[in-house]
């Protein structure tokens, strides 16, 4: 019996990167422009920014992407009031299909953020040094890398963009036909909300020293299934993920600059300064006076360009 093969067309390919950044930004950022050869995308995975595209000026607010072509001239600066994070990724293409993400911003869903995470946690695995250097201009990948990393990560941007395509370009109708998260079952659609659910009531009682048993009496959910659910969806128990969730908020408030480190320890619920601070170095490797001072060197760095 012969047999014959299908030789698979690529539609969309990306040659190379450029930028890989996951930025936490303070309140008053402001990065004064650029222009360059290939494409760019920013996404706001927090906050909000007012963004700069040739003659064009946009408010990005959280879960909205926005495409620079190649030779576009483009800023960024946050708000003055909230401390944004964002998503930076440079990278060049010469696929006809990226013609599509000319001028475009789009809407981000969950199907497309789980993407940028595994980009995200990729790139911590194949680039050397931080994420968050916006003047960084020459990447450099780690001695010893995982196998495949650096393919995954270019894989990752390509279903990126093709969802995106199939999901917003009038020339397809797959968007149309499948739900966005065709591949979620409808057990695990359930664990998702619930999931999101408990994560909006924790941040809302950020100020506040919650216990599982009240977690669970809110929420109407039982203890092993509440442990469970935090373990599938975020690999932490469920007081350790309330804990990190404090000390973004710490990392925000910092970065705002309105309030001094004891307030801070105060207004998220903290017995003391220096549980406070013990905390913060236990979750971030550094201590609030280290981080902030490496967010306002940043910061001046960029206020000199």
């Amino acid at each position: 019996m012969a047999y014959k093969g299908i030789t698979f067309r690529k539609e969309l390919h990306i040659d190379q990167i450029f930028s890989l950044h996951y930025f936490e930004y303070m309140s008053t950022f402001s990065f004064p422009g650029e222009a360059h050869n290939f494409w760019e995308f920013v996404c706001v995975d927090k906050g909000e920014v007012t963004i700069g595209a040739g003659d064009a000026v946009h408010t990005l607010k959280k879960g909205d992407i926005a495409f620079h072509e190649p030779n576009e001239f483009h800023w960024v600066r946050a708000n003055g009031s909230i401390a944004p994070n964002l998503i930076v990724i440079s990278f060049s293409s010469k696929s006809p299909m990226m013609n599509f993400f000319r001028k475009k911003i789009l809407r981000t869903d969950d199907f497309a953020r789980n993407i940028l995470a595994r980009i995200i946690t990729e790139a911590g695995n194949f680039l050397e040094g931080r994420l968050d250097d916006p003047y960084q201009t020459t990447l450099h990948t780690k001695s010893s890398l995982p196998p495949g990393s650096g393919q995954l990560i270019q894989l990752y941007l390509e279903e990126l963009m093709i969802y995106f395509y199939r999901k917003y370009s009038d020339l397809s109708s797959v968007a149309e036909e499948k739900p966005d998260k065709p591949d979620k079952t409808v057990r695990e659609n359930i664990d998702t909300e619930v999931f999101n659910r408990i994560v909006s009531y924790l941040g809302q009682n950020l100020s506040g020293r919650v216990t599982i048993e009240k977690i669970c009496k809110d929420n109407l959910i039982g203890r092993s299934q509440l442990q469970k659910l935090f373990s599938k969806k975020s690999g932490l128990g469920i007081i350790e993920y309330f804990s990190q969730m404090k000390i973004e908020a710490a990392k925000e408030l910092i970065r705002t600059g309105q309030m001094n480190f004891t307030q801070i320890s105060e207004k998220l619920g903290y017995t003391s300064i220096h549980y406070f601070s013990r905390q913060f170095k236990k979750v971030t490797g550094m201590t609030p006076s280290e981080y902030a001072s490496s967010i306002k060197a940043m910061a001046d760095r960029s206020h000199r360009k």
